[in-house]
């Protein structure tokens, strides 16, 4: 569509072209989340159908080349999501729940997964390969949606407690499985296995997480003494120095980002930089996402030779998004029974672990970029088609997730009239308040809005609160250097 204007551009140079194309990625995503917004869906939804609508196969707004060239964000993007996951790895919180969340976690992940690679590699036959790497990727569970909808809802109680640990440990949980399921696959592309086939990439999956927890102590040293500018800095550059050896040895980022992040919280408790970074990091994320949604092949959802089995694209998307909902439903089922956990946690905890996106998502990326390096064309061929199941399915997720959270916090008694309900175990009693204490009541309301008006236009997020905290930190650095110039300049004019 913009063929001709970025021909007349690139006459010269190819920066102008990638810059442009850039400010429509951001531009279209910020456009794409107002309309998301209105329907209550989560971002993410909107920059991957924002990147399929200014894709090739639509409007096709953005060269191929620049989104091709963009594949450092993948791995960017990830290492920003890795170690975000790390915060939620404290070990007093895993010391406090004991190991039911644990036992739970690994049953509604692992099962997921197992389902998945039984339907893919007995089934459909679709090579081991691809087979391991999607499984993988099905254990994954995207927090945002659930969060949100807990928020919203203002549920509490077992239910919310068991959802947030359980949800906080997935991530960790797939991306283990992940590196483990990458180093099977490499060593089955490479013709047959052998102990150092899969060991050797271990070993360095396990080098990675030792450089993060080396590089997460590092950053708690230098973090004692630094300003809150300056420790987004060096913060920022351990993330992608962990990005650059990953790259270099051809080993995922992720383990050893989620180890600088899970040192980093446990040893210092500062959960303030986290913050920091979550608010630094949105147009990097959506940046990534709209690349992803760039990459999505629309004609290959119908086509019955992407695949060597000639099974229709479509037909493995659909069945992956249901078997993945039982597995996690079931398994989740299963955890909770196995640890005795009460049956309202056990029966609606696995309808709340629906929404997959981000982690997974970039998992994919990854994934794809292992399967396109095979010799063989027809696995190469195959890396395209991990990417199309996994965002198209992510789509579904995310527009079934929140209502899923939403039915299984109602059912479970966590907010609502069936809080009441459950409250100590026995139906709460029904009271029928008289008119004096209704109109108190609204009048106590009434004025806990005003002042709350009168205090603050609007309520910031801590991402945006240490965000500001730390402008306002440099600002007064600033004045303060100003002013200390200044000073020195009159006495030497003296």
């Amino acid at each position: 569509m913009l063929d001709h204007f970025y021909q007349q551009l690139s006459a010269t140079s190819q920066v102008p072209v990638v810059i442009i194309a850039v400010a429509i990625m951001l531009l279209a995503g910020f456009l794409g989340t107002r309309i998301t917004k209105l329907l209550h869906l989560p971002n993410v939804t909107a920059y991957i159908l924002v990147g399929i609508l200014i894709g090739p196969y639509c409007l096709d707004l953005v060269p191929e080349y620049v989104s091709s060239g963009m594949d450092f964000i993948s791995d960017i993007a990830l290492a920003f999501i890795a170690f975000s996951v790390g915060q939620y790895f404290r070990f007093s919180t895993l010391k406090k729940n004991g190991g039911k969340v644990v036992v739970i976690t690994l049953f509604e992940a692992l099962l997921a997964s197992v389902l998945v690679f039984v339907l893919t590699y007995f089934i459909l036959r679709l090579g081991l390969a691809f087979s391991i790497i999607l499984a993988a990727l099905a254990s994954a569970t995207a927090p945002a949606s659930t969060m949100m909808t807990i928020r919203q809802t203002g549920a509490h109680g077992d239910f919310v407690d068991t959802l947030f640990s359980v949800v906080a440990l997935d991530d960790v949980v797939s991306l283990i499985a992940y590196s483990v399921a990458v180093s099977v696959a490499l060593a089955s592309l490479g013709g047959g296995f052998s102990a150092s086939d899969v060991l050797l990439p271990i070993a360095w999956n396990v080098l990675m997480v030792a450089v993060g927890i080396v590089f997460g102590l590092l950053l708690k040293l230098l973090m004692a003494k630094r300003s809150t500018d300056n420790r987004l800095i060096v913060s920022v550059a351990f993330l992608f120095a962990i990005c650059g050896l990953g790259a270099a040895v051809d080993v995922s980022p992720l383990l050893g980002c989620m180890a600088m992040g899970t040192v980093y919280i446990n040893v210092s408790g500062d959960d303030k930089l986290f913050k920091q970074l979550n608010y630094f990091s949105p147009p990097i994320l959506l940046l990534f996402f709209v690349k992803s949604g760039i990459g999505f092949d629309l004609g290959s959802l119908v086509s019955t030779g992407t695949l060597a089995t000639g099974v229709p694209l479509l037909v493995v998307g659909v069945l992956y998004f249901v078997v993945r909902l039982i597995g996690k439903y079931a398994g989740a089922f299963a955890g909770c029974a196995v640890t005795k956990k009460d049956k309202k946690v056990r029966n609606y905890l696995g309808m709340a672990l629906a929404p997959q996106a981000g982690v997974a998502i970039g998992l994919a990326a990854l994934g794809a970029r292992v399967l396109e390096g095979s010799a063989d064309p027809a696995v190469a061929a195959m890396g395209p088609v991990l990417e199309t199941i996994v965002l198209s399915s992510s789509i579904l997720y995310e527009l079934i997730g929140p209502a899923l959270a939403k039915l299984s916090l109602y059912l479970s008694g966590s907010y609502g009239s069936r809080a009441a309900e459950t409250e100590n175990g026995a139906p709460m009693p029904a009271t029928h308040p008289s008119r004096e204490e209704e109109l108190a009541s609204l009048k106590e309301r009434l004025c806990a809005i005003q002042k709350e008006l009168s205090v603050k236009e609007y309520a910031r997020s801590p991402e945006e609160e240490a965000f500001l905290e730390a402008t306002e930190e440099a600002d007064a650095t600033e004045t303060s250097a100003g002013a200390e110039y200044n000073r020195r300049k009159f006495i030497n004019k003296r």
